[in-house]
């Protein structure tokens, strides 16, 4: 494999158009980046990988204008530039599109576009002409009069993507783009980066999928612990090589093995549904499902369609819900989100900013989130400071959350350190059943790893798993049994020994009703 330095020597300089040299950043006790060195070429997919808190996302910031660096250089097209805002990076030709989309739902694929850009097209027919030409050119098939709320979640992406094109962007940063995406949708955005490459644009491609980033890269760099370790020709590595230039060790599996599965009933839910706040179709329709002792269920479903309001109306957040919810024959009716917490029920949440952790509190107290009733971290009535801190210590170690202390505020943890605190802390309560939302969602193959064997252990000891997961591999590595939401309803169960991802990616998105991979609901 070639070195940084020797990549960049023999790349053509007239093709670089980003060249970044010496790039160092340094937070608060923390050096997010060191000495990066990084050269992508015009018409190429250009992927960055590498663990949580290796330094991806503060580069990416760097090179969009978010944040200056403390040290190095910026070269775009050859000519050394100075980005101290988003605005300096899209005047110097650099777009980013970001994991979570910043569309406004009940706006026009054109209003969407234009906010902000009103000066370049006007905001009527000229704009309209304008978004037109650039989804004829890449490949986009977008309608800017479509209203965003009726389109799915791959039209989304390809409407991001053509926002920055339509303010100049010949540079295109893209975080995390496949995380909410259905095997189809990835195929078809892949296409559409084949064709921004063959314009001649350049596509810098952040991801932890390494199959994906495989499959579309031309290049890979390979960032740990703040600094560039390789940078290698796609087609001259494996996924399993870069697993061990990024973390050490080899891609992790999935794959749960054995069953646990018996016969002793743990979650029931019977007609569940929810109706929409202002009417039209219901949220949820007359769900449904049983998960027994030592047993994952998986739901796979398009984003938006139903299983996060499932998830909520099981742990009691969501008013309104018909039907019955039974935890290990108690009935949850009428009882708060707490009282189900304490009625033996561990949650993750799919946000983990907005619904898992207190991002300005130190840790110890986000180990008390959620649990401020239990042991230990009350002593009576009030709150036991030395119960907290023991324990968070104690989780610290156990699932190796990477911390200079338990003092240090959530938000100064990387993505993965925070999720292995919010796993700690709900599998410390002893639940019966786990609520897991999400629960490898951008985070690196290290941390994915660990939070797989954190699963797998605990159903091997008879925890009931609910988990809600975008990434069908997980899905069908760790499930015992598939079941697929559409609409707000249960419309298949999959044995996961047998479906691949293109069937319930078929399934997802109603393409394939009568899959003979599947049985009713």
């Amino acid at each position: 494999m070639s070195s940084p330095s020797a990549a960049a020597a023999s790349a053509d300089a007239t093709d670089v158009v980003v060249r970044l040299r010496g790039i160092g950043k340094t937070f608060p006790g923390v050096v997010a980046n060191h000495d990066i060195d990084i050269d992508v070429a015009r018409g190429t997919v250009h992927a960055i990988v590498g663990e949580n808190g290796a330094g991806k996302s503060t580069l990416m910031k760097i090179l969009y204008g978010v944040q200056k660096p403390d040290s190095g250089t910026i070269e775009i097209d050859g000519r050394q530039v100075s980005l101290s805002s988003p605005s300096d990076a899209i005047a110097a030709g650099v777009g980013m599109v970001f994991q979570h989309f910043m569309l406004a739902d009940n706006f026009t694929v054109l209003e969407n576009v234009v906010l902000g850009a009103e000066k370049l097209h006007g905001i009527g027919d000229g704009a309209r002409e304008e978004i037109r030409r650039i989804s004829a050119t890449y490949g986009l098939d977008i309608d800017p009069d479509a209203l965003v709320e009726d389109l799915g979640v791959g039209a989304r992406q390809r409407i991001e993507i053509l926002k920055v094109l339509y303010r100049g962007a010949r540079i295109i940063i893209l975080d995390e783009p496949t995380a909410v995406l259905v095997p189809q949708e990835v195929e078809e955005l892949f296409d559409n980066l084949r064709e921004l490459k063959s314009e001649g644009l350049a596509v810098i491609f952040i991801s932890h999928k390494l199959d994906e980033v495989l499959s579309v890269a031309d290049t890979v760099t390979v960032v740990r612990r703040g600094t560039t370790i390789d940078t290698v020709a796609a087609q001259s590595v494996t996924s399993r090589q870069l697993a061990e230039l990024m973390v050490g060790s080899e891609l992790p599996s999935p794959t749960t093995e054995t069953s646990t599965v018996t016969d002793v009933p743990v979650l029931q839910v019977r007609d569940l549904t929810l109706p929409a706040a202002v009417g039209g179709r219901p949220l949820l329709s007359d769900i449904d499902l049983t998960i027994h002792r030592g047993e994952i269920l998986g739901i796979a479903g398009v984003e938006g369609n139903g299983q996060a309001e499932l998830v909520e109306a099981v742990m009691g957040m969501r008013p309104g819900a018909t039907g019955s919810v039974e935890l290990s024959g108690q009935d949850l009716a009428g009882l708060s989100t707490r009282r189900r917490r304490e009625a033996g029920i561990g949650y993750i949440p799919e946000d983990r900013h907005r619904h898992g952790l207190l991002l300005d509190a130190p840790l110890w107290e986000n180990r008390v989130l959620g649990h401020q009733t239990r042991e230990p971290n009350v002593r009576g009535p009030f709150v036991s400071r030395g119960g907290a801190r023991a324990d968070t210590e104690r989780i610290v170690r156990d699932y190796d959350v990477r911390t200079p202390g338990i003092d240090v505020l959530a938000r100064a943890l990387s993505g993965g350190n925070q999720q292995k605190l919010i796993i700690g802390r709900e599998m410390s309560g002893d639940p019966s059943l786990l609520i897991a939302s999400h629960p490898t969602r951008g985070v690196d193959v290290g941390a994915q790893a660990a939070i797989w064997d954190h699963i797998k252990n605990a159903r091997r000891e008879g925890l009931a798993v609910l988990l809600v997961s975008a990434d069908l591999d997980e899905l069908i590595g760790l499930s015992d049994t598939i079941q697929v939401i559409l609409r707000g309803r249960l419309v298949g169960t999959f044995d996961p020994a047998s479906v691949t991802p293109q069937q319930l990616g078929s399934a997802m998105t109603g393409a394939a009703d009568d899959d003979p991979g599947a049985s009713p609901a």
